[in-house]
C-alpha cells in the first residue's frame, strides 16, 4: 500500500472518511487504548502560524497515541528560508514517524509530503483546514444522531456556513462536507464566494455521495432548515490590514439568534475558534443552549488522533 498523506479533505474517499470518523469515535470512547506510536516514536509538529487548539490537540494526541510530540518553532527553523522545504523534509522524515505542519501556502506542505518519506498532515494552510473539518463532522455526528449506518458518514443531513466563503474553512467545508454526503450550503457576500474550482470539485464529490452544494448571497437561504450552522472569523490570519474594509460586507452574515432561528429547531451552532464575539457570532449564540463549540474544540484531539493512527497503519502495510 502506498504512503498516504492528509493535505486536503479530498485526499480521503468518502468511505475512508467514514473509517477515520469511526476510529475517532473509538479513540474518544477508549482514550488511551490506541498506541500506534508506542516506543515512543516521534511526530514532528511544525508551527509557522499562531496556534492554540492545534498545538494543544496534536501535542496531547501524539502523547496519548504513545508517541513523542517534537514541537518545531517555524520562526526558528525558517523552513524554506534557512533551509529548503525538501531538505527539511528529508531530515525530519529520517527522525520521525509523521510530520504535522501548520503553514501558509498549500505548495509548501505538498513539497514537504513529496520528500518526507513519512505521512504528512495538514494542520492548516491558507487553502484548507482538513483536521478542523474532521472534528466538525465528528461533532455533527454526535449531536444529530450519529454516523449513518452505511454509505457517506452524514448522509441526509444539512450544513450551513455563513461568513467569508473565500477562506480555508469554506473550502474544507465544501470538500469534507460533500464527502460526508451533507447538503452543504455556503452563504457569503458575492465578492467573498469560494473559488470556482473548489466548488466544482465539491459538486463532483456530492454527485457521488448523494450530497449537494449550494453557494448563495442570502444567509437566510443558506441556513433555512439546516441541521448545523457554522461561522468563522471575517478576518483570517494575514488579512489584519483589511479588517475595517471587510467588516461591512459581512454584517448581514453574523450568526445571531435571528439567523440561527432560520435553521432546524434542533440545529447546532458551531465555530472553529478563535471567535470575535459581537462580529461573526454573538455571545447569545456561542454561550447559548445550541452551541457545541467546546465539543467541537475537544474533538480536534480525537479526530487528529484518528487520522494519524489511520495514516500510520497504512504506512506499516507498505
Amino acid at each position: 500500500m502506498s504512503l498516504r498523506h492528509f493535505l486536503a479533505d479530498d485526499d480521503l474517499t468518502s468511505a475512508e472518511q467514514r473509517e477515520v470518523l469511526l476510529l475517532a469515535l473509538a479513540t474518544k470512547a477508549a482514550r488511551h487504548a490506541f498506541r500506534p506510536l508506542a516506543g515512543p516514536q516521534a511526530v514532528a509538529i511544525i508551527f509557522d502560524k499562531p496556534t492554540l487548539r492545534t498545538q494543544a490537540s496534536f501535542t496531547a494526541g501524539v502523547a496519548e497515541l504513545g508517541g513523542y510530540p517534537m514541537l518545531v518553532d517555524g520562526k526558528l527553523a525558517q523552513v524554506g528560508v534557512r533551509e529548503s522545504v525538501p531538505d527539511v523534509a528529508r531530515v525530519l522524515g529520517r527522525m520521525t514517524s509523521a510530520i504535522v505542519w501548520r503553514t501558509f501556502g498549500q505548495d509548501r506542505i505538498e513539497e514537504m509530503a513529496a520528500h518526507a518519506g513519512v505521512p504528512v498532515v495538514n494542520a492548516l494552510t491558507d487553502d484548507y483546514h482538513p483536521c478542523q473539518i474532521l472534528a466538525d463532522l465528528l461533532t455533527i455526528a454526535e449531536h444529530t444522531g450519529g454516523l449513518s449506518a452505511s454509505g457517506p458518514a452524514l448522509a441526509g443531513r444539512s450544513f450551513a456556513y455563513v461568513g467569508d466563503g473565500a477562506n480555508n474553512m469554506a473550502n474544507s467545508y465544501l470538500l469534507g462536507g460533500a464527502l460526508a454526503g451533507l447538503d452543504v450550503r455556503i452563504g457569503a457576500p458575492a465578492d467573498y464566494h469560494p473559488n470556482a474550482d473548489i466548488v466544482a470539485r465539491a459538486t463532483a464529490i456530492a454527485q457521488e455521495s448523494g450530497g449537494s452544494v449550494t453557494v448563495t448571497t442570502d444567509p437566510a437561504e443558506a441556513v433555512r432548515g439546516a441541521d448545523a450552522v457554522a461561522t468563522d472569523t471575517w478576518v483570517s490570519m494575514g488579512q489584519e490590514a483589511e479588517s475595517e474594509a471587510r467588516e461591512a460586507p459581512f454584517r448581514a452574515y453574523q450568526l445571531n439568534d435571528d439567523l440561527l432561528g432560520q435553521a432546524a429547531p434542533s440545529a447546532i451552532a458551531m465555530h472553529c475558534l478563535p471567535a470575535y464575539r459581537g462580529k461573526e457570532i454573538t455571545d447569545e449564540v456561542i454561550e447559548g443552549p445550541r452551541s457545541v463549540v467546546w465539543d467541537e474544540a475537544e474533538n480536534r484531539l480525537h479526530a487528529q488522533k484518528a487520522i494519524l493512527a489511520w495514516l500510520l497503519e497504512r504506512r506499516e502495510q507498505r
